[in-house]
């Protein structure tokens, strides 16, 4: 099972004990996976389409608990994804439709007619709770979210924009920073930093993913954590390496044109010993020297042998 289908499957579960909760929720399921028909004697319907079987029967509880009204389930195999089944929750009374569509602001009449209502109604909002609700429904009815271990990415699915807009200024009404993009036909709301989608999480009161995923970005960043560290203490010690490597090469030079013993005796007794302890760090450098010197001072000592060396080598160059 997916990550997103265990984020689904736990919101499900979830059913608010306030009404005003469950009409945002069930006008977002509707407003994402329904259809309202408006039938020329002004006979209404609605049509509820899903793939996913907790989603449909989450739906169903919800219109039963909160209307009172039974709805009339059809399952039908997928013929395009042949493992897959839709289900399809119709209600056909025309009252009763037309009870859930005012409730939940998915309707509007204008000069005697019956309008679908775009975007989310502002009264369906109004409460904290209430937005958390409908959040939740939108992610159950056209939300995924991706593997948090290979990536941070959940978003939800729209065919219309100003729906989607909406979607996006009320998820950003709990501080966070929900972008939209167009992609093909639909409209995507989404979000791609990890801790954004914790919050989010939390927002629609799937806890037990929350702390999933929790988990997972702690593990990640102690991984990137050591990693950064790993990285880093390579590259200082190919640092270290390579300036060993050169002074090795300038002090042997020195030695090679005008021999060691020439130099002054501190510069002499660095000078051999960095020879002889080539892999030795400065600190271990200087607490062999007599009297010990500071780290500054082995570098400054070493800097002194590569500037002879340096001189040494445009001397010869320019015989």
């Amino acid at each position: 099972m997916s990550f997103s289908s265990r984020v689904k499957n736990e919101l499900t579960r979830h059913v608010d004990a306030g009404r005003h909760c469950n009409i945002a929720e069930i006008s977002a399921l509707i407003n994402i996976c329904g259809e309202v028909s408006v039938h020329e004697d002004k006979q209404v319907s609605i049509k509820f389409q899903t793939e996913n079987p907790a989603v449909a029967r989450k739906y169903f509880t919800l219109i039963k608990k909160t209307f009172n009204i039974n709805t009339e389930v059809l399952v039908r195999q997928n013929t395009q994804l042949k493992k897959n089944r839709v289900y399809f929750l119709y209600i056909t009374d025309s009252d009763n439709s037309l009870k859930v569509l005012k409730a939940t602001g998915l309707i509007e009449e204008k000069d005697g007619k019956i309008l679908r209502r775009p975007g989310i109604h502002p009264l369906i909002i109004k409460s904290t709770c209430c937005k958390r609700a409908y959040i939740r429904g939108a992610f159950l009815g056209a939300g995924s979210l991706s593997n948090p271990e290979k990536t941070y990415h959940l978003e939800f699915v729209n065919q219309e924009y100003k729906h989607s807009k909406d979607l996006q200024e009320l998820i950003n009404s709990f501080n966070m920073d929900a972008k939209i993009i167009k992609r093909k036909n639909h409209y995507i709301v989404y979000l791609k930093e990890g801790e954004q989608i914790v919050d989010l999480l939390n927002v629609m009161e799937a806890h037990l993913a929350l702390m999933d995923l929790e988990n997972v970005r702690i593990i990640k960043e102690m991984r990137n954590n050591v990693n950064r560290i790993v990285n880093c203490e390579t590259a200082n010690l190919k640092k270290t390496v390579s300036a060993a490597i050169r002074q090795v090469e300038d002090i042997e030079y020195i030695d090679k044109t005008i021999g060691l013993s020439s130099l002054p005796k501190n510069l002499e007794e660095i000078a051999r010993y960095r020879i002889k302890y080539t892999e030795a760090s400065y600190k271990e450098l200087g607490a062999m020297l007599d009297p010990p010197v500071g780290k500054s001072g082995v570098n400054h000592r070493l800097r002194k042998l590569s500037s002879i060396a340096d001189r040494l080598r445009e001397q010869k160059g320019g015989l």
